[in-house]
C-alpha cells in the first residue's frame, strides 16, 4: 500500500489568525490543508480591492512554520448560476484567487461546476443535464484556464451528484474536450459526493469511477454519507477499506482530505484514516 498524507479542511477548525488555524490543524495530526480564506476571516472570494489587505506570504509562513502544506484553496461559486452576471462576478473573483494562489503556496484552486439551482450550487436541478448549464459552465471555465495557464496553478474539479460535473462519465467527457489544456485541471474525487442518492452498487459506482479518471485524480476527499459520527462508530455508509485500495491501484500519491468533521473529532479520523490508507 502506498501511505497517504492526510490533510483536512481549514475550516472545520474555528475562524482565528493564519497562526493559530495552522496550529490547530498540525495539532490534530495533519500535514497538509484545503484552505478556505473564510476560516482567516475574510471572504471566499474576496473582490478585487481587498486582496490589498490580505497578506498572502504572511499566510504561507504561518503554515509552513507550523509544518502544513496548503495543497488547494477555495475559490467555489456557481460557475453555472442562471444569472449570467452573478457567474461572471464570481469568475472575476475567483481569477483574482488564482492569482493570488502560488503566494499563499497552494499548487491548486478548488471551484464547483454549479448548479442552475440559483440558492445552492450543490443542489440537484433538472436544468444542470441541459446543453446550455453545459455551455455556460465551459464558458467560465475556460476564462479560469486562461487564468491557470498564466500562473502555473491547476484547477481542482469535483463531480458531485448536484452539479452539472454529476458523474465519472460527465468528468471524462469534460477532460476529453479539453484536450491539450488537461494538464491545467484535476480531479477530486470524493466517494460520497458520488454515492448520494446512488441506486447502484458503492463497489460498482467507485470501481468505475477510480478505472475512468484514475491518472487525474489529484486529491481523494474523505467523508461519510451517514456523517462522522457514523463513520467513527463502525457504521458509516463509505467503505473507506475499498477506497484506499483503488486509491492504491489507481491514483497512489494523492492526499486525502478530511472533510466536514467536528473539530474535536478530527484527531479520531485521522487515526482511523491512517490505520486504513498507511499514513
Amino acid at each position: 500500500m502506498s501511505a497517504a498524507e492526510l490533510g483536512i479542511f481549514a475550516r472545520v477548525f474555528p475562524p482565528g489568525s493564519a497562526e493559530r488555524v495552522a496550529a490547530a490543524v498540525r495539532g490534530s495530526g495533519y500535514t497538509t490543508t484545503q484552505l478556505n480564506l473564510k476560516v482567516l476571516g475574510r471572504p471566499t472570494l474576496p473582490d478585487l480591492t481587498e486582496w490589498d489587505d490580505i497578506d498572502a506570504a504572511e499566510i504561507r509562513s504561518a503554515f509552513d512554520d507550523a509544518g502544513v502544506s496548503v495543497w488547494g484553496v477555495s475559490a467555489t461559486y456557481n460557475m453555472c448560476h442562471p444569472d449570467q452576471s452573478v457567474r461572471r462576478e464570481g469568475t472575476r473573483r475567483a481569477i483574482a484567487v488564482i492569482e493570488h494562489a502560488v503566494a499563499l503556496g497552494a499548487a491548486f484552486v478548488t471551484l464547483c461546476t454549479g448548479s442552475r439551482d440559483a440558492e445552492n450550487m450543490w443542489a440537484v436541478h433538472p436544468g444542470n443535464q441541459l446543453p446550455d448549464a453545459w455551455s455556460d459552465m465551459r464558458a467560465e471555465l475556460d476564462a479560469l484556464l486562461g487564468a491557470a495557464r498564466a500562473t502555473g496553478i491547476r484547477l481542482g474539479l469535483e463531480p458531485e451528484t448536484g452539479a452539472v460535473l454529476d458523474t465519472a462519465d460527465t468528468t471524462a467527457r469534460l477532460l476529453a474536450e479539453l484536450g491539450d489544456d488537461t494538464g491545467l485541471i484535476g480531479i477530486i474525487l470524493d466517494p460520497a459526493n458520488l454515492l448520494r442518492d446512488q441506486p447502484l452498487p458503492q463497489e460498482e459506482v467507485l470501481l468505475d469511477a477510480f478505472a475512468q479518471l484514475g491518472p487525474h485524480i489529484t486529491c481523494l476527499h474523505a467523508k461519510d454519507t451517514r456523517g462522522w459520527d457514523a463513520a467513527l462508530r463502525g457504521d458509516g455508509g463509505i467503505d473507506f477499506s475499498l477506497v484506499a485500495s483503488l486509491r492504491t491501484t489507481h491514483a497512489p500519491r494523492v492526499p486525502v482530505i478530511v472533510q466536514d468533521v467536528a473539530a474535536e473529532q478530527a484527531p479520531i479520523a485521522r487515526r482511523m484514516l491512517a490505520g486504513l490508507f498507511g499514513a
